[in-house]
C-alpha cells in the first residue's frame, strides 16, 4: 500500500499537480470565480453573443443614471447616444438600427430587444469626473472605434502626445471596468433569478420596472461583495 501511495505522489509531482512539499501547485478557485473567468475568456475570444448581451445589459443599467463603476477613484457614468444597431439570430427581423439623440432608449428599441434582438453596436458617452469621452463599441470584440477624447490641457506637442495616450488608457480602463462589472453579475446566482426578469420588465415598459431595477442593483452589490470575498 505504501509503495502505491508513493507511486501516486510521484505521478502527481511529475504532472505538476503538487510541489516538492506535497502541496497543490494551484489554489482551488471559488466556483463563481471560475465561471467569471470562463465568461471573460469567451468574451475576449470574440463570442459575439456575450458582447451583445453586455451592451444590452449596459443600456438597461444606464437608464437610471448615476455612476456604474469607479476608475482611479472617480465614478463613471455612461449614456447611449445617436445610432444603435440591434442584431439577432432568428425571427422575421435579424438586424435593425435606430438613429436619434436618445434613440437607444426609445420604446421601439426596447420592444425589439424584448423580441429577441440584442445591442450589437452603439455610440457611448463616458463621463469620468469632469471629463467626457465618446466611443463606438462593437460587440464582436468590444473594439473601441471612433473615440473622442476630452480637450487637451497640455500646450507642448510632446506633452499633448503623452496626455492623449493617457486619456486613451483611461477610456480603455473604463470599458474594462464596465465589462468586469457585467461579468460579476453574469456569473452570479442572481443573473437568471433577478437581473433577467428585471431587464424583461424594462423592455416591456411594465410599471414594476423601477422596483425590479432597484432589486437588480442590490443584487449587483451582493454579487460584487461575494466576488471580493
Amino acid at each position: 500500500m505504501a509503495r502505491r501511495d508513493d507511486a501516486r505522489a510521484e505521478a502527481a509531482f511529475m504532472r505538476g499537480d503538487v510541489g516538492v512539499d506535497g502541496g497543490a501547485t494551484e489554489e482551488q478557485k471559488d466556483e463563481a470565480e471560475v465561471e467569471q473567468g470562463k465568461a471573460r475568456e469567451q468574451l475576449l475570444r470574440g463570442r459575439a453573443y456575450l458582447g451583445r448581451e453586455f451592451l444590452t445589459w449596459l443600456l438597461w443599467r444606464t437608464e437610471e443614471g448615476g455612476a456604474l463603476v469607479e476608475v482611479e477613484g472617480e465614478g463613471v457614468s455612461v449614456l447611449f447616444m445617436g445610432r444603435v444597431v440591434l442584431r439577432g439570430i432568428a425571427g422575421e427581423v435579424t438586424e435593425m438600427s435606430a438613429k436619434g439623440t436618445l434613440a437607444p432608449y426609445s420604446q421601439q428599441v426596447k420592444h425589439s430587444l424584448d423580441r429577441g434582438l440584442l445591442v450589437a453596436q452603439a455610440r457611448l458617452r463616458f463621463t469620468h469626473g469632469e471629463r467626457e469621452f465618446e466611443a463606438t463599441l462593437d460587440s464582436e470584440f468590444l473594439d473601441i472605434r471612433a473615440g473622442k477624447l476630452p480637450a487637451l490641457m497640455s500646450e507642448e506637442e510632446d506633452d499633448q502626445l503623452s496626455e492623449r495616450l493617457m486619456l486613451m488608457e483611461q477610456l480603455s480602463a473604463m470599458v474594462d471596468a464596465l465589462v468586469n462589472a457585467y461579468l460579476v453579475i453574469r456569473a452570479g446566482k442572481t443573473w437568471s433569478k433577478t437581473v433577467v426578469p428585471a431587464m424583461k420588465e424594462w423592455m416591456r415598459g411594465d410599471e414594476q420596472g423601477n422596483t425590479a431595477l432597484a432589486k437588480a442593483a442590490r443584487a449587483k452589490g451582493r454579487d460584487a461583495r461575494s466576488a471580493r470575498g
